[in-house]
């Protein structure tokens, strides 16, 4: 195989390709990627998979002189191409031993046989799920996940995101076991009903996907019964599933409330990653004290460091309230809300509190509160009637 490469196009799939590699396999050829001459004219095929995740892709700004197929280590030969000294340069392959040529420089490096490239899935045969543009996707994927934990965790279904699809709607949903969320969107065409679960790496390469495209991009998903397929253009991403059940997270979906507040996003989220900064390292926790037709107070306290109150407008509504939160869980779920103003609901001092965007029902954030001593409320007051309390 010959290639001669232009860097621009063909690096932004390489790069692509190369997240979905796995970089603690003892099987070389899951540390590379597969090239594989197209059938179209001055283009590859990429090929990569970590067994959990996979991804093809049709790269354009390659120029092909002698057609084949190979597998390259990421580790070394990725590194040369990102560092090649020209924009264009060849790339020569033959009996498992490759060498770049960039303008008078030569690079040498060895190959892993194709044959052991494992044989990634076809979509061929996968049920049609939906059709969503990829801004839709990436917004109900990005809010419909915040909730979700990264660790290996027991049960299994608290390191996925479970999409539904019902009645022309699509739900992602997440939880950690004490937060939960969920964004709807309105597909652009759907197949039957179906719900599946995906782990959250696969999804969050997913976004990253996403992100790179596109707004008004097609995106369709296929489904079979052990992966999903994205197919976006010319790329196809497949994640496989996650064999387990998803609680029923509409059993929690409770609508009491005793108070609500409508309330500017950006300016909460800044008081409360100021609140942060005193309580990363002690408590994480948040007190919040509601007055009905007045301020919103925010308190926090951390032994030997500091104190922070903080005051904001608000319009609130109901009965007046003191709550305490994990800060980082209420700058998550803000930070996840695509919208200028949020609109948060609480269910008293033990209930959930919940997060809309104002006059909408298409994300949800739901999150449990931190239980409370009268110590805790005593620091609060004492705080807020005496400003000598916070330490210079």
């Amino acid at each position: 195989m010959r290639l001669q490469i232009s860097k621009g196009e063909f690096m932004k799939n390489w790069q692509i390709a190369e997240r979905s590699t796995s970089s603690k396999s003892t099987i070389n050829s899951l540390t590379g990627v597969l090239l594989r001459t197209a059938d179209a004219d001055n283009s590859i095929l990429m090929e990569a998979t970590d067994l959990k995740t996979s991804i093809k892709c049709i790269s354009q700004g390659v120029l092909v002189e002698e057609e084949g197929e190979a597998v390259l280590p990421v580790k070394l030969v990725g590194e040369l191409f990102k560092k090649a000294p020209t924009n264009v340069f060849t790339v020569s392959i033959t009996d498992g031993k490759g060498i770049i040529i960039a303008g008078r420089n030569k690079y040498k490096f060895t190959t892993y046989s194709p044959r052991e490239f494992p044989k990634l899935p076809v979509s061929e045969s996968a049920a049609f799920f939906c059709t969503a543009t990829a801004s839709e996707l990436l917004r109900a994927v990005s809010e419909g996940t915040v909730a979700c934990t990264t660790g290996e965790e027991f049960p299994k279904y608290l390191g996925t995101a479970f999409f539904q699809l019902r009645d022309g709607e699509m739900r992602v949903v997440a939880t950690d076991g004490r937060r939960l969320s969920l964004s709807k969107c309105s597909p652009v065409r759907t197949g039957e009903n179906c719900e599946f679960l995906l782990p959250i790496t696969g999804v969050r390469e997913l976004q990253r996907l996403l992100g790179a495209l596109d707004g008004e991009s097609p995106i369709e998903i296929l489904v079979e019964s052990t992966l999903v397929f994205f197919q976006m253009g010319s790329m196809e991403f497949s994640v496989r599933r996650v064999d387990t059940a998803f609680p029923n997270y509409e059993n929690i979906l409770n609508p009491q409330t005793t108070t609500t507040m409508d309330i500017d996003r950006h300016e909460l989220i800044a008081a409360l990653e100021r609140v942060d900064v005193i309580v990363r390292d002690f408590s994480h926790m948040v007190l919040v004290r509601l007055s009905p037709e007045g301020d919103l107070l925010l308190t926090g306290k951390a032994p030997e460091t500091g104190a922070v109150q903080e005051v904001l407008d608000a319009k609130i509504e109901g009965e007046s309230l003191t709550v305490a939160f994990n800060v980082s869980f209420l700058i998550e779920g803000l930070k996840a809300l695509y919208g200028d103003r949020v609109f948060i609901s609480f269910n008293g001092p033990d209930g959930q509190m919940t997060m809309l965007r104002p006059g909408e029902k298409d994300f949800l954030y739901m999150a449990m509160p931190i239980k409370i001593n009268e110590s805790d409320l005593l620091h609060g007051e004492m705080d807020e009637e005496n400003e000598t309390e916070i330490p210079e």
